[in-house]
């Protein structure tokens, strides 16, 4: 059985767009639901931990930069 080269092109495309269309599903679920559980508290989404991670790096680079020592 032999395809002509639309038929493959359309099933490529389906395929991509297939793929691009989870991938999104998947980013938007992981930005907006809070799913991740933390300790001591509610879950929590990929922004905030992101967020919270972030908020930390900047703290440490902080205390060091103003550290007393030489």
């Amino acid at each position: 059985m032999r395809f002509s080269s639309r038929q493959q092109r359309g099933q490529a495309f389906v395929e991509y767009s297939i793929i691009n269309f989870l991938l999104m599903i998947a980013l938007i679920m992981g930005c907006v639901v809070r799913m991740i559980p933390v300790p001591l508290g509610a879950p929590i989404n990929v922004i905030d931990l992101f967020m919270q991670a972030y908020q930390t790096y900047y703290d440490s680079f902080y205390f060091v930069l103003n550290s007393p020592f030489p």
